[in-house]
């Protein structure tokens, strides 16, 4: 089973496509989509629906996690990530791909075991479970692989509680 992670953003949109293998969970692809700051909105939010469903059709995910959008104190700011996270979910939509959304605080505790867990406790711990040389880079695009990883583990879970 495929499933995708992402990370929205305006600037930059995280993703990462991982499998679930008998003995854990394999990396498929990750990286980023990137708009630029001086294209306006709808150019900016065109892009990223474009390429995720480009992303979508090759890998062909089955299920998706998206990362929730968390208190920000630039209101600016947020209503720019809100828009992006607004796309990601139509394009998973018109691909009918179901979606969960999980917390960063989720995600930390399902990768690190611990909810306040720093970011570069979770990056260790995506290159450790996916079995990578490097930790992912760019930060979206490892984050997006934690929110995929997450989902699986959460799946797991679901399906020994049942």
């Amino acid at each position: 089973m495929v499933v995708v992670g992402i990370d929205p953003g305006i600037a930059t949109t995280g993703y990462g496509l991982v499998r679930e293998v008998p003995d854990g969970v394999e990396l498929v692809a990750y990286g980023v989509i990137t708009t630029s700051s001086h294209e306006p909105m709808e150019q900016r939010l065109l892009v990223i629906y474009q390429e995720l469903c480009q992303i979508i059709s090759l890998y062909q995910p089955v299920n998706s996690a998206v990362e929730k959008l968390f208190f920000q104190r630039n209101v600016k700011s947020a209503m720019a990530v809100g828009q992006a996270r607004g796309v990601v979910l139509l394009a998973l939509a018109a691909a009918q791909i179901p979606v969960c959304e999980y917390t960063p605080l989720e995600v930390k505790h399902a990768i690190a075991g611990y909810g306040g867990a720093e970011k570069n406790q979770v990056q260790k711990m995506v290159k450790a479970l996916l079995n990578m040389e490097d930790i992912p880079r760019p930060d979206d695009a490892a984050d997006a692989l934690a929110v995929a990883i997450c989902h699986l583990h959460s799946r797991r879970m679901i399906n020994l509680i049942k």
